[in-house]
């Protein structure tokens, strides 16, 4: 029998009882629904944890520090540098000084009339930075002596010493929610900090002051998983910041002598995936790590149990719906079992029988697959436009999602595909013992039928 006889025949039994079609299809349809949207309330939600996650910092980053605070023999030096840079995996990495032994506050503006009384700073390893991840909101990357990166926030740490008390400072969480709940812009600060002079003021370990001017060339985007100087705080080489705690400490590099080279280092690897392995290598060596990793993998497993718990329930409805599958093709077996007789009498081969029977229950299946994936699709726009609002304009954030936009149900494509290959393979799974049972009716017999 040919491919287009078996095909045409198939339709034709599939019409002949429209009622029962219909209902067997109806039953694979919402098996169908259940699964693609119970799997997709999963991605949504694991979605919206990736979401949450990336707004807490970059999720590729590791800090190492030293065990015993750097008092050890384990020391966050050079050579440790150089053996962390030739790990698999690592894109970046850079030491990270700290300024928190001495007193310092920021004054800008002409006649220094913005004073900062508190202000974070940090040495880098200033190349390091765009390989490290850090985003520029403006200007550069500093390169030269004195140039310095400033956070995102840095303008709100001052206060106007020409405004009466009180009154004198811009808070950038004055700016309020949005309907969302979403974070406003915060209110323009007093100042430009790029664009007036800078000076640090120290007061060194000996009680007495002096005066750094710093030349900030770059304005960095907040990420916590860096560090909280790029919010409100100074970045700048590591050998600058190294000069100015010689300088404060009377000559000494660092307040303690027995403290490790570095306070600690930023690793950046070259994606989630190698955060693991990267880190259990550094711990290897016998350093302490920190990264977002201990907060996403539980976060991640306890999505993917949810995930598979909706998609076992959702795959019971398809179960159930392939039992109709089997009663429908078993009743169809048997109100034809002369026409059974019949092919058999003029030559069809046994083969041909058993792919008719199991087309039937595949085309079956697949029927209820393609109007399920489809009902799927609308059911998770209704849904996401309720979580969004019934705003024309969240359209498509509803089906494509965006930036800043978290869907309660995501549908990714391979889900579609999957869920139609799936119905397919409960159908021919449901046909293949009626259609054997179809194969052994003798002949004879099968035309004495009535």
């Amino acid at each position: 029998m040919k491919h287009e006889d078996l095909l045409r025949v198939c339709l034709q039994n599939l019409l002949r009882r429209k009622s029962r079609t219909i209902l067997t299809v109806l039953g694979v349809l919402i098996g169908c629904c259940s699964i693609v949207i119970m799997v997709s309330l999963g991605i949504g939600m694991k979605e919206s944890q990736e979401k949450l996650l990336a707004e807490l910092g970059d999720l590729t980053i590791i800090t190492v520090t030293a065990p015993q605070k750097g008092h050890g023999k384990k020391k966050l030096d050079d050579k440790l540098l150089k053996t962390i840079r030739e790990l698999d995996g690592v894109e970046g990495v850079t030491p990270k000084l700290g300024f928190d032994a001495y007193t310092c506050r920021l004054l800008a503006g002409p006649g220094n009339r913005y004073v900062a009384d508190w202000s974070m700073l940090a040495g880098l390893d200033t190349a390091q930075m765009d390989k490290m991840g850090y985003q520029l909101t403006d200007g550069n990357y500093p390169a030269a002596q004195g140039e310095v990166a400033l956070g995102q926030y840095f303008a709100y740490n001052f206060r106007d010493t020409l405004r009466p008390e009180g009154a004198n400072t811009i808070n950038r969480w004055d700016s309020g929610m949005d309907e969302d709940g979403r974070l406003l812009p915060p209110p323009d600060a007093y100042f430009d900090p790029l664009k007036q002079p800078l000076t640090l003021e120290v007061t060194g370990a000996d009680g007495s002051t002096f005066k750094v001017p710093l030349k900030p060339v770059g304005a960095v985007k907040e990420d916590n998983a860096k560090g909280y100087e790029t919010s409100d705080g100074v970045m700048m080489s590591v050998a600058d910041l190294q000069a100015l705690l010689k300088r404060a400490g009377g000559g000494r590099t660092t307040p303690n002598a027995n403290a490790s080279a570095y306070d600690s280092i930023l690793v950046k690897v070259s994606g989630i995936k190698q955060v693991d392995p990267v880190e259990t290598a550094i711990k290897n060596l016998g350093y302490s790590t920190e990264s977002m990793e201990s907060i996403r993998k539980p976060m991640e497993k306890e999505a993917r149990q949810k995930q598979l718990m909706l998609g076992g329930l959702g795959a019971i409805s398809l179960i159930v719906a392939a039992l109709g599958i089997t009663n429908t093709m078993i009743m169809s077996i048997s109100e034809r079992t002369k026409e059974i007789g019949v092919m058999k009498s003029l030559g069809c081969y046994v083969y041909d029988i058993r792919v008719l029977f199991l087309a039937e229950a595949g085309a079956i299946g697949f029927i209820g697959g393609i109007i399920g994936c489809v009902i799927s699709f609308v059911i998770s726009l209704i849904i996401n436009l309720v979580s969004l609002g019934p705003d024309p304009g969240n359209l498509l954030p509803a089906i494509l999602g965006g930036e800043g936009i978290t869907r309660v149900s995501v549908i990714p494509p391979w889900l579609y595909l999957f869920a139609v290959v799936f119905s397919i393979f409960i159908g021919l799974g449901s046909g293949y013992y009626p259609a054997n049972k179809a194969v052994q009716v003798p002949a004879l017999e099968a035309i004495k039928s009535d």
